[in-house]
């Protein structure tokens, strides 16, 4: 039951962080070629937190 919670909720997270790095390159006033690159950097580690949190909680369960 919680893994279905964590990959219902782990687009939620994703938006979420998306918002957040869309502000931050707004404050800092990053270049707008060089933002897709760190929205991609972004979303990887990201992702690759969910994944291993969603392993983690299958594994200990």
């Amino acid at each position: 039951m919680s893994g279905l919670i964590f990959v219902i909720l782990a687009p939620v997270f994703l938006f979420i962080f998306n918002a957040l790095t869309n502000e931050l390159c707004t404050k800092k006033s990053i270049p707008a070629e060089n933002q897709p690159g760190v929205f991609r950097t972004i979303n990887v580690l990201i992702t690759l937190l969910l994944i291993s949190a969603y392993v983690e909680n299958i594994f200990t369960y």
